[in-house]
């Protein structure tokens, strides 16, 4: 099994690797959208969860996204994203996973995140350029906002383990991480609490949840327990 860091052709569009479950400043999105002209055409559908080590809900905030001060001060942060149909071209992505893992210190809208990427071992080279490119924000969609946030970008392909079993979603990678998430329990009965408006990975609505035990990363460095801590899923239909 090869865990090798890609070569810098497979690195193309995973230079500047951002992540965040919420909506973007105006000044962030500008920045992203001129460069959207000649890009190559992709859409993906899928499911996504989140787990960070902010109190239930996180962003729940009267400031402005990204601008208030995470309830921990820093934010700790791993987003899964599992694709059931997606092309990026004539390249098709059915099935491939990936995760990015971000740390902040203090609010996110200062930028200089450290950021680390994790693509599905499974891809060959045209995939794992097109999900750098994707998840590395650099052909528009969801993701492109944040880029200009990062200050150190990091990125192994390895293999990752995601799975949707009823309303729990968990994720693994060997070695590194092991983490899952639930649903908050609702006041009525066993409904899950969605809430729509919230973020940009799915702008209709998105599942409040939990991590559940053991939901842990350790890698480059970094290191924490999310376990009990903020977490939320969602089906994700992306496009630039």
């Amino acid at each position: 099994m090869n865990h090798s860091v890609p070569t810098r052709r497979e690195l193309l569009g995973v230079s500047v690797l951002a992540a965040s479950a919420l909506a973007a400043p105006a000044f962030v999105r500008a920045a992203s959208a001129a460069s959207e002209k000649n890009q190559t055409k992709w859409n993906l559908s899928g499911d996504y969860f989140e787990n960070c080590n902010c109190g239930c809900p996180c962003v729940i905030s009267a400031a402005a996204p990204l601008t208030s001060r995470p309830t921990e001060g820093d934010c700790h942060a791993a987003f899964f994203y599992h694709i059931n149909q997606g092309a990026y071209g004539d390249v098709k992505l059915d099935g491939l996973n990936a995760v990015v893992c971000v740390s902040s210190q203090g609010p996110m809208a200062k930028g200089n995140w450290t950021s680390a990427a994790y693509l599905d071992e499974r891809a060959d080279e045209k995939q794992t350029e097109a999900l750098g490119a994707i998840f590395g924000g650099t052909v528009g969609g969801p993701m492109a906002a944040f880029a200009p946030l990062i200050g150190k970008s990091l990125v192994k392909k390895v293999p990752i383990a995601f799975k949707v079993d009823g309303r729990v979603r968990s994720a693994e990678i060997p070695g590194v991480l092991s983490m899952s998430v639930r649903p908050l329990q609702s006041a009525v009965g066993d409904d899950e609490l969605w809430v729509s408006s919230l973020q940009g990975f799915n702008p209709t609505k998105v599942a409040l949840a939990v991590g559940r035990d053991n939901s842990t990363f350790a890698d480059y460095g970094l290191k924490w327990d999310n376990s009990g801590r903020n977490g939320f899923y969602a089906p994700i239909n992306w496009s630039n």
